[in-house]
């Protein structure tokens, strides 16, 4: 009898347990991008406002990306004058644990995430890609 008990508890698992973790997983994803928005925002608010370093005035947060256990934040920057990207570079490469101790103020949470700054080549990429089109555009109108 406790065979068949147990046997039956768990197909009950089975089948629940699949639309409870479909259900739990579209509930986590929502979680963890209001949380990257969260801290999207703080960081972007902190760099703008309470740093002083000139450095950093063009610099501009585009994405964060959160591991699955909220440990690691990999926060994406570039800068809209890239004559001083590297200055930015210099700057941010030092700030992770101010901004760290910062959101440690500004969250309510148990454990504040460890921040990674990672320029953002996104812009890069996308600016090669339309030199390389206007260039086969005008090879092509040249035939």
């Amino acid at each position: 009898m406790a065979t068949h008990n147990s046997s039956t508890k768990g197909a009950g698992r089975t089948k629940g347990g699949s639309k409870n973790a479909s259900a739990s997983s579209v509930s986590s994803k929502f979680k963890k991008q209001k949380y990257e928005e969260e801290l999207m925002q703080i960081i972007s608010s902190f760099l703008r406002k309470s740093l002083s370093d000139q450095r950093l005035t063009f610099v501009s947060i585009t994405k964060i990306e959160l591991n699955n256990d909220y440990s690691e934040a990999k926060v994406y920057w570039d800068t809209f004058d890239t004559s001083k990207r590297g200055d930015a570079k210099s700057a941010i490469s030092g700030i992770a644990s101010r901004v760290r101790h910062h959101l440690a103020q500004e969250l309510s949470v148990r454990q504040v995430p460890m921040v990674k700054f990672i320029y953002d080549a996104q812009y890069d990429a996308e600016q090669k890609i339309a030199v390389l089109l206007d260039r086969a555009r005008s090879s092509g109108a040249d035939e």
